[in-house]
């Protein structure tokens, strides 16, 4: 029991949701969007194996014994070395979902280290499921409530509290125990926004699946019994009075958790088109639209105006003009969209480095194209992510588009069927055919009737 006058409402509340939210079934709209993250997740880690980040983490966690699959690899790991090393797969290529609010989030972070522990435990498939479901739920109406970005942490603070939730959830714990491994992540796991700020190292790619490893660990302790603090949030010392600068969290997105309202907020959530950070999404869509109406024509200048969001988190830093590294090329809207402008696609190879640092590029980068804040599509975001981008021709002509609701997008949403096509295209080279198809069955087999997580599994192993 909790000692008198120590209540945390916040705690309180993700703890309930956790343990009793949809104890009669997932609604089925969301557990067909469950299943196409997993699915959509899985494609980009594969997409993103060779990359330096995965390759650093799979070293990693070989070095930790266990019988956790590492994706696409022989070789298993421990729980959370694996959980970990999948996540890092996941994240590397800024290719999974998103979701965009007061903060921004990659809720499919949660993912990688939930079906680890399903993996480790022998758990049933529709409680994966389940599971993933909340940690959606939780991690988009924390979103809503707060913005750790505005306080100078990071958003894989929300990552850490929702898996930890999600976790308790799948390993069958009591509120109380689900209530002891939030807080413990909470308190355990503060991530300084200095991650994604300046020239961008390979922890950008990494951070969330140390959050999601994190949230899981405190959720095993929770279970032998290790209790934490008990208002992580709303303490003298607590997450609100020290990272969030004394700003409460807005009651009104967390009021559906104390309904226990289905989780449903996953389709509120953004599949990606394109391997860039989201809030360029729209921005890749109008420079693409722009090179077929060029047709060959010279540049003689680019402006994009863009929202506030996207201008302080991908366009304000000195470095987003000399791109040196992928991590931050594919978080500079100037140079993704100078490159759609030039090559009329984007893909991985956009951000191999020596495309990066190609001259043509480098010079129409920094010498002939600006990025402009407007305040008119400021107003458009969250809601929508509106981008304009303007090319004045070498032969005067003034060309310009604009996108608010990029394919992908909850109000543009991409069908299965691209859905499933994003997903062999990050998987050919890598999977035979035989094996693509393997995975996609069992995918959108999960949590029918007794079905378990082993077939997925068998067929991400090798």
């Amino acid at each position: 029991m909790d000692p008198a006058g120590t209540t945390d409402r916040i705690l309180e509340l993700l703890a309930a949701y956790a343990h009793a939210a949809a104890h009669e079934g997932l609604p089925p709209r969301t557990e067909h969007e469950v299943r196409r993250r997993v699915l959509d997740s899985i494609g980009v880690a594969i997409a993103g194996l060779d990359e330096p980040a995965p390759t650093a983490a799979r070293r990693y966690a070989e070095r930790l014994p266990g019988g956790v699959s590492i994706w696409g690899a022989p070789e298993r790991a421990s729980l959370e070395g694996a959980g970990f090393a999948n996540g890092v797969a996941v994240r590397c290529l800024d290719f999974n979902d998103t979701y965009l609010s007061r903060e921004p989030l990659h809720p499919s972070d949660t993912i990688a280290p939930l079906l680890a522990l399903a993996e480790d435990r022998g758990l049933p498939a529709r409680d994966l499921l389940t599971a993933i479901a909340i940690a959606y739920e939780l991690g988009v109406r924390l979103c809503d409530a707060t913005s750790f970005r505005a306080h100078g942490f990071d958003h894989v603070n929300v990552i850490g509290i929702a898996t930890a939730a999600a976790a308790g959830r799948l390993l069958g714990l009591d509120a109380e125990r689900i209530r002891h491994g939030i807080a413990l992540a909470v308190v355990a796991h503060v991530a300084l926004r200095e991650t994604r700020a300046g020239e961008l190292s390979m922890w950008k790619g990494a951070a969330a699946a140390h959050a999601g490893r994190l949230g899981v660990t405190t959720a095993l302790l929770a279970e032998a019994g290790m209790t934490g603090p008990f208002r992580p949030f709303e303490g003298e010392m607590g997450l609100v009075a020290r990272v969030l600068g004394g700003e409460p969290l807005d009651p009104a997105p967390l009021e559906g958790l104390a309904a226990l309202a289905p989780p449903e907020r996953i389709a509120d959530t953004y599949v990606k088109l394109w391997p860039v950070e989201y809030h360029a999404q729209s921005a890749v869509d109008a420079a693409l639209q722009l090179h077929a109406e060029l047709a060959g024509a010279g540049i003689a200048s680019v402006r994009i105006d863009t929202f506030r969001a996207a201008y302080e988190i991908i366009a304000k830093d000195p470095e987003k003009w000399d791109p040196r590294t992928r991590e931050t090329a594919d978080h500079s809207i100037q140079y993704i969209v100078c490159a759609a402008l030039q090559d009329g696609e984007i893909t991985e190879r956009t951000f191999d480095l020596e495309r990066i640092r190609r001259p043509d590029t480098l010079e129409l980068l920094q010498r002939r194209t600006t990025v402009e804040l407007d305040e008119a599509l400021t107003a458009g975001y969250p809601e929508g992510i509106p981008n304009r981008i303007t090319v004045t021709t070498a032969d005067g002509r003034t060309l310009v588009r604009e996108v608010t609701y990029p394919r992908g997008h909850a109000r543009n949403p991409m069908t299965d069927e691209e859905l499933v096509a994003k997903y062999r295209a990050n998987v050919t080279g890598r999977f035979s055919r035989e094996r693509a198809e393997a995975v996609e069955r069992a995918v959108w087999a999960l949590g029918e009737g007794d079905v378990s997580v082993e077939p997925l599994l068998e067929a991400l192993r090798g």
